[in-house]
């Protein structure tokens, strides 16, 4: 199903929609402020095992990370931070950013990587954090399969490509084709994993 929501003023009719079907075990692709991605409700575990089934990977290998509302919300799934490093979320957040952080006992088990982390975001971006309100806690958000990035930009193509993969397309408009920079925030110092649409300044 290909479902329009309104970019700036989500209708809640829509969203409702939309809530049921994340706590019913649905999948969806939705809108960030990056490129759209593959989201599912954190702790429905067979919704969690589909998406690695069609992106063909190990949920705890896999490169999936969470997508939270604002940085009350993330904190309740990492580790306690430092101030540096809350000063530092707080500069760049919300925006095209993943955080690599260590992951707190509330990260349900399947969604830790062996290495007992998790990555967050916060995008800026009104459907996905009215999403993230709505439920009361995270998305899981991974990138779509396969490496045709310009047609991850157009709702109706995607919901042409994958619609009989997931349970909704969200078309919010057409999104962008670079991913989130990724920041790993483990060690010393912050250290870019991956280069994205986020400038990183430190």
């Amino acid at each position: 199903m290909l479902l329009h929501v309104h970019p700036l003023h989500p209708q809640p009719r829509q969203i409702k929609t939309i809530i049921d079907c994340l706590l019913g075990g649905g999948i969806i692709i939705y809108p960030t402020d990056t490129i759209y991605g593959l989201g599912c409700d954190i702790f429905q575990h067979k919704a969690v095992e589909r998406i690695c089934r069609i992106k063909n990977v190990d949920p705890q290998k896999a490169n999936l990370s969470f997508i939270c509302d604002d940085l009350s919300n993330m904190s309740y799934y990492t580790k306690p931070i430092s101030t540096p490093l809350y000063r530092l979320l707080k500069k760049y957040l919300p925006g095209p950013y993943t955080f690599i952080l260590p992951a707190s006992k509330e990260v349900p088990k399947i969604l830790k990587s062996k290495k007992d982390t998790v990555g967050l975001r916060v995008p800026d971006n009104m459907i996905a954090t009215t999403i993230v309100k709505e439920l009361g806690h995270p998305l899981l958000s991974a990138s779509l399969p396969g490496e045709m990035v310009e047609e991850y930009t157009d709702p109706e193509l995607m919901h042409e490509n994958f619609g009989k993969l997931v349970d909704l397309v969200i078309d919010g408009g057409i999104g962008n084709m670079t991913p989130s920079t990724i920041i790993d925030c483990t060690g010393d110092e912050p250290i870019v994993t991956r280069e994205g649409a986020g400038q990183w300044d430190e």
